[in-house]
């Protein structure tokens, strides 16, 4: 079917053949707890997924641009994955942006972020592994317009009072971007979890700073349909607007739920309702404007 221009903003690529870039996807030491939530990804842990088994597996969906996330969790030196990664843009042209590693609460956070940028020119942010020890020092945007992004268990009711820390450091650092990221990775499907996740979605979205990536929602719903992922979708459509949300597909952990395209038709089919305009500015403007892509 034909599909409006898509810029995708939350893929991985990984090599288990190379031990400096393994993806481990439970994150050093294992996280039985993240396994009880993705499933079995057995089917995932295939040798590699490289930038051109990404362009083989979408080139019908007519995907735009291309974000890459940082994925090999735990290696020693996180710029090794920038460098690998800029070597399939140099001779692919995916990805056309990288969203690097970098503790932001080490000291040498500045140091690393700094090796970020002189192996790639598109890495464009930085990811965190986690909320629990946000950073209080300023400045650290330097050329890379860093967003960060929770890859814990954020929404478990007990780490909710992380919402508003990240909202109040959002607010003190107003020129640095924040991207929530999985759409806050939403942890369960009841409605008191939805009424809870609203708030935080609202309470984040009320800083002018922030925005919302939609994605990974299979994770936490492994049946989805699109009156599933409706309400999810929508609701931080509604709280971040128009202009500050847009599309990624966790790819290739979603596809152990779906096919992509099933991901990019179940997007469209829920944003069919806006202005065409809006719509567009949902599957690929604003992603590319936030990420520097224009």
């Amino acid at each position: 079917m034909s599909r409006m221009p898509f810029t995708d903003t939350h893929v991985h690529f990984f090599d288990m053949r190379e031990p400096e870039l393994a993806y481990d996807f439970l994150g050093p030491g294992g996280d039985p707890d993240r396994t009880a939530f993705v499933g079995d990804y057995s089917a995932m842990r295939a040798e590699r997924y490289w930038a051109d088994d990404f362009i083989a597996e979408t080139r019908f969906h007519n995907v735009e641009r291309v974000v890459h996330m940082q994925a090999a969790l735990g290696i020693a030196d996180p710029v090794a994955e920038t460098t690998w990664l800029q070597r399939f843009h140099d001779r692919l042209g995916v990805p056309h942006a990288i969203v690097a590693y970098v503790d932001l609460a080490a000291a040498d956070a500045r140091e690393t972020l700094a090796q970020h940028c002189v192996a790639s020119p598109i890495v464009r942010g930085c990811a965190r592994p986690s909320l629990r020890r946000l950073p209080h020092q300023s400045g650290l945007g330097g050329r890379v317009r860093v967003a960060w992004r929770s890859r814990t268990r954020l929404l478990r009711r007990p780490l909710l009072e992380h919402v508003p820390a990240a909202a109040a450091l959002a607010a003190r650092q107003p020129e640095v971007p924040l991207c929530v990221d999985h759409a806050l990775m939403p942890r369960q499907r009841d409605d008191e979890y939805l009424r809870e996740w609203r708030e935080a979605i609202r309470l984040l979205a009320a800083v002018p700073s922030t925005v919302v990536k939609i994605s990974g929602l299979g994770m936490g719903d492994h049946t989805w349909t699109v009156d599933s992922l409706r309400p999810w979708v929508l609701s931080c459509i509604e709280a971040f607007g128009v202009n500050r949300a847009f599309f990624g597909t966790n790819w290739p952990v979603d596809r152990l739920y779906s096919s992509y395209g099933d991901v990019l038709d179940a997007y469209a089919e829920i944003a069919s309702g806006f202005f065409e305009t809006e719509q567009r500015a949902l599957m690929s403007g604003n992603a590319k404007r936030v990420f520097g892509l224009e």
